[in-house]
């Protein structure tokens, strides 16, 4: 029974014109190097600048034959816009003029974005495991694992990814998907990891 495996993961660390950073390629070399022990098939990258970097600077510390493409699929979106009643107070300032236009372009990436990676492997290839390596964005990891747990879609709110931080999620036929991994940062040393933590105040 054939495994597709995902190994999905934000870009590294970018400067405010969406630039990779030398810590974010730093961050990258070092996802690239842990990744490096798999048999990766292809990785995937969004089409903005932060995310192709990534992916070509992991790339390296792959074998050369490994494919790395654009995936339209990956670009940082906003999958789905709760409802009021939904929305967290802290999040309401972010959805606030929010139009439907917006709301629908995205919702629509979304949903290519489930039915492009988030099957099961191809009918053709049954006794062959695939691995690929998504580099995408916070929001799309966020809708992947929420699908992935087939929770409501506003459960997407909350789910942060830090730059590079290592997301697994296995589709397997007949079963649904296993999350065995979120966020994992183990690659990265202290001083490169986003904890998400607040700084203390006195």
């Amino acid at each position: 029974m054939a495994i597709r495996h995902l190994y999905i993961a934000r870009h590294g660390d970018a400067d405010p014109f969406g630039e990779l950073t030398d810590t974010g390629r730093q961050q990258a070399t070092l996802l690239g190097e842990r990744l490096a022990r798999l048999p990766i098939d292809a990785v995937w990258h969004s089409p903005l600048p932060r995310a192709a970097a990534s992916a070509h600077e992991l790339a390296r510390h792959l074998p050369p034959h490994t494919a790395v493409a654009e995936a339209a699929e990956l670009i940082d979106h906003v999958p789905h816009v709760p409802t009021p009643a939904e929305t967290p107070p802290s999040w309401i300032p972010f959805f606030d003029g929010y139009d439907t236009d917006e709301a629908e372009t995205g919702h629509k990436i979304a949903e290519s974005l489930i039915a492009r990676f988030a099957t099961i492997p191809d009918a053709a290839a049954p006794d062959r495991d695939t691995h690929e390596v998504l580099i995408t964005h916070a929001y799309p990891i966020a809708w992947l694992v929420r699908h992935a747990l087939d929770a409501p879609p506003a459960r997407w709110l909350g789910l942060d990814s830090a730059n590079t931080g290592l997301t697994m999620i296995e589709y397997r036929p007949g079963l649904p998907p296993g999350i065995v991994m979120f966020n994992d940062l183990s690659h990265l040393p202290a001083d490169l990891r986003w904890t998400g933590f607040r700084s203390a105040r006195p």
